[in-house]
């Protein structure tokens, strides 16, 4: 084998086909019904809900539009909720934890029938999503909530035993595991272009390179102090979510920005992918550092991402960590070339389950918990209902009170390294007691 090295590119492979780029400049208004900081999917969603609903807005971003976790993510349509549901029930009462699961199969239907009403050209394909076992107890649970989600939201899903596993997924490294066929991927970056052009299309103001410096109540309107000047707004919507900078110390207290990274493969022979992939479905599993992967939307290539714990030291070493987990499940790919290897920032905080809330009249959309793809589009909707007081929609289960603060906690996640070794500590005793 060669000597292992890092990709050729440190950039998203998503930008080779839709790259991130600033917006032509515009005045900034100086009065809107409501101002949004943040393009990505929230903000943006957000923005043409109130559009279409005849409010004036300025959507804000200090970076590009999408050049956060919109155009970086993984593209697989998970909607994945973190906590199981005893501890949902146990945090939030049964009623909520029910209404939590059904939402999750609605914000997805609602994200399926927006790409198809507003003919949004992303490369989706619902083609599924095979979690992996890593051991007997594993498959047990994922046996019993595949059944549970087929029994009570009449989602199609199965347990898949390891003998059958081929079938869905060329490696032996799992004990079998669970299929749910309302899960699917796209193109995030392409997803997020077209958005934009959905929302630019309705009228929405996107403010590229602007930096909201502060937010300030007035009498019955805030002033949202921006880089490039000042806009007054009836009302704000914050929707940050892994970016959040020092502008909002109070929400920053609250969500822990954790780097997410990817690697994507040079193009396979077609009949590798055909042994690998056999499926082309998108793909996770059950450590707790656990891996998502996927096909390219071509089918010619794998993309594997993880947590990237890291802050300093070797750049390299994170991306050879993945490349040798993606040889650890395919080991036909010992040899592959990495053409790219990215991260972005997720945001991770206490309830660990996505949020509306409000403070001080503004108005939150956000901690998304790595599973934005379907989370950020619908519950940036429901919080742009929630400001028109739209009562044809029904109260999201996620709009209640702000994730409570992290103690010792400023803006830098000086516990991560504490946290990655916990859970590694708690893969490798999961892997020993599967025999692995």
């Amino acid at each position: 084998m060669e000597e292992a090295r890092p990709a050729d590119k440190a950039t998203p492979y998503w930008w080779e086909a839709a790259p991130v780029k600033p917006l032509p400049a515009q005045p900034l208004a100086k009065q809107v019904d409501v101002a949004i900081v943040g393009a990505g999917y929230a903000g943006l969603s957000a923005g043409l809900a109130l559009a279409r609903a005849g409010r004036t807005v300025a959507v804000l971003d200090r970076q590009n539009p999408g050049e956060g976790a919109s155009s970086r993510n993984g593209g697989i349509t998970s909607g994945n909720i973190r906590l199981d549901y005893n501890t949902l029930v146990r945090k939030f009462g049964a009623d909520r934890a029910m209404a939590i699961e059904a939402e999750g199969k609605a914000a997805r239907e609602f994200l399926y029938a927006f790409l198809a009403e507003e003919n949004i050209d992303c490369d989706f394909q619902l083609v599924g999503r095979f979690n992996g076992a890593i051991g007997p107890k594993d498959y047990e649970s994922l046996a019993r909530n595949a059944e549970k989600l087929h029994r009570t939201l009449g989602i199609e899903a199965f347990a898949v035993p390891q003998s059958e596993q081929r079938a869905y997924l060329g490696t032996d490294f799992y004990r079998g595991g669970a299929v749910r066929m309302d899960i699917g991927g796209l193109h995030p970056a392409k997803f997020h272009a077209e958005l934009l052009r959905v929302a630019l299309t309705a009228g929405v103001a996107v403010h590229s390179g602007t930096a909201v410096q502060s937010i300030e109540q007035e009498a019955g309107s805030f002033r949202v102090a921006t880089s490039a000047g000042t806009v007054s707004a009836r009302q704000v919507l914050v929707c940050t979510n892994g970016y959040t900078d020092g502008a909002d110390p109070w929400l920053r207290r609250r969500l822990v920005p954790v780097r997410s990274r990817i690697i994507a493969t040079e193009e396979l022979p077609p009949e590798l992918m055909a042994k690998l992939m056999p499926r082309l479905m998108m793909c996770g599993e059950t450590r707790q550092l656990g891996f998502y992967y996927r096909p390219s939307p071509d089918g010619r290539r794998i993309l594997l991402g993880g947590r990237d714990g890291s802050t300093v030291g070797d750049p390299a070493a994170p991306t050879l960590h993945l490349r040798r987990s993606l040889v650890e499940i395919f080991p036909e790919l010992e040899n592959v070339r990495l053409t790219h290897s990215w991260f972005g920032n997720v945001a991770m905080h206490r309830d660990m389950i996505p949020r509306i809330f409000s403070r001080r009249g503004v108005t939150y959309a956000t901690g998304f918990c790595g599973s934005g793809v379907v989370w950020a589009p619908w519950i940036g909707t429901r919080a742009a209902q929630k400001l028109i007081d739209d009562d044809k929609h029904a109260a999201s289960a996620f709009d209640f009170r702000p994730p409570p603060v992290i103690p010792f906690y400023r803006g830098k996640p000086w516990f991560m390294p504490l946290f990655m070794t916990m859970y590694r500590l708690q893969d490798r005793i999961a892997m020993r007691r599967a025999g692995r």
